[in-house]
């Protein structure tokens, strides 16, 4: 026993410091091989070195020093990648970060090169070293996905195109395991409606998740125990099960429970057959050192990712839980295209007919003619205001209030008592 301890505790130290030296003192991937003395070229192959040699920081210095003094150089290209790659192989999340720019930056000026196809498998593999298992932060697992999915639809036809497709197989192997917690989650808590959502969603999302024939029997029990209104859902999952996962081992449950249902049995599918008999003769099991190292390792396990099928390429879309009433329909409405265009020739009113649905006739035209001013319509404020005035007017047009005549005494005279 203790043999065997040291001799993991060896692997283990190997494998660290392994991973601590990266890509040092390794040959570079992208040489020229043209043997000549111009001075360009000779800048190039003093960084290539220093990369080599692990030296990053100075072959960048290098690098900019030809990107900068020969801006006509044949080997301006080679010059810009070479800088991407030593961000590369200096790591860490600083170097990973710069690298991922430069690649991008590359594959902007570069597009036809065939080192274009090279910088974006390098961006997708970026964030799928820094994944984290299905239980933690999904953020470099999407991103991964993204790019993989990128370089599958810009460089259809690259060497590097299987690869990514089987990285992309990986990377939806653990998404598809995180939402799959989720959903059992919500199962074994009583909430049926979202664990039927989530686990619906496992499924359309990503077909080939190794555990997506369990999804499909757990949202069939979901919507079974939610009443007979949604025996429909749950027949639509065990049919799914049964036809398209069909050496699954929920299959024979799936079957009973369609015939309790009183459902027909659907054949399976000999795409699926065949499918599933490839995953299960390739699949390899990790070894002893493998899951004696699995609790210090950040990245998740994906031996149990299937080895061949079509990876999803759309993105997910938001599902709506059965136990959801559907938004009620929009009105109808006018659902032409709108164009606008400048008048030209004629105006429109003089040549085109009367658009309006009840023309006026030949008498209220005359009427309309003679009528010096259009009536209009009076608002409550207009009235208000027309009262005011009015009142203004009366109060001009009326003549002056002059008091009542009075008899005064003569002035001489006394007045009487």
């Amino acid at each position: 026993m203790t043999h065997r301890y040291l001799r993991i505790s060896a692997a283990v130290l190997a494998a660290l410091v392994t991973g601590a030296c990266g890509f040092k003192h390794a040959k570079y991937e992208n040489p020229i091989s043209k043997d000549t003395q111009q001075p360009d070229k000779i800048l190039f192959d003093k960084s290539i070195k220093d990369i080599e040699k692990g030296r990053y920081e100075v072959a960048r210095l290098t690098l900019n020093t030809l990107i900068n003094t020969y801006d006509t150089s044949e080997y301006l290209a080679k010059a810009k990648l070479a800088v991407a790659d030593s961000w590369y192989r200096e790591g860490g999340l600083h170097g990973l970060t710069q690298a991922e720019a430069e690649y991008k930056d590359f594959i902007l000026f570069y597009p036809t090169m065939e080192e274009a196809a090279e910088s974006q498998e390098k961006i997708c593999m970026i964030h799928y070293k820094q994944m984290d298992k299905a239980d933690r932060d999904p953020d470099q697992a999407l991103r991964a996905e993204q790019e993989c999915r990128q370089l599958l639809t810009q460089f259809p036809n690259s060497k590097f195109a299987p690869q990514a497709e089987q990285l992309l197989r990986d990377i939806q192997e653990v998404l598809g395991e995180a939402e799959m917690r989720v959903g059992i989650f919500y199962h074994s808590r009583g909430s049926l409606a979202s664990s039927a959502n989530r686990l619906g969603g496992v499924v359309e999302q990503y077909p080939l998740y190794s555990r997506a024939d369990e999804a499909l029997f757990l949202e069939g029990d979901s919507y079974s125990r939610m009443g007979p209104r949604f025996r429909k859902q749950a027949g639509e999952a065990y049919t799914k099960l049964v036809r398209d996962y069909p050496l699954s081992k929920f299959s024979d449950d799936a079957k009973k429970k369609l015939t309790s249902l009183e459902l027909p049995i659907p054949d399976p599918d000999p795409a699926a057959v065949a499918r599933m008999k490839f995953d299960a003769e390739n699949l390899k099991k990790p070894g002893m050192y493998s899951r004696s190292t699995n609790v210090f390792r950040r990245g998740p396990d994906t031996y149990t990712a299937a080895k061949t099928g079509t990876p999803q390429m759309n993105n997910p879309r938001p599902n709506i839980p059965a136990n959801v009433p559907p938004p009620p329909a929009a009105a109808a409405g006018f659902a032409g295209d709108v164009t606008v265009a400048p008048v030209t020739g004629t105006s429109a009113l003089d040549t085109n007919p009367d658009a309006r649905t009840t023309p006026p006739t030949g008498d209220s035209t005359a009427a309309a003619a003679a009528t010096p001013a259009a009536t209009t319509t009076d608002t409550p404020d207009t009235k208000n205001n027309n009262k005011k005035k009015n009142k203004k007017n009366n109060k001009k047009n009326q003549p002056a209030q002059t008091l009542p005549e009075t008899t005064l005494p003569p002035a001489n005279q006394p007045q009487q008592k």
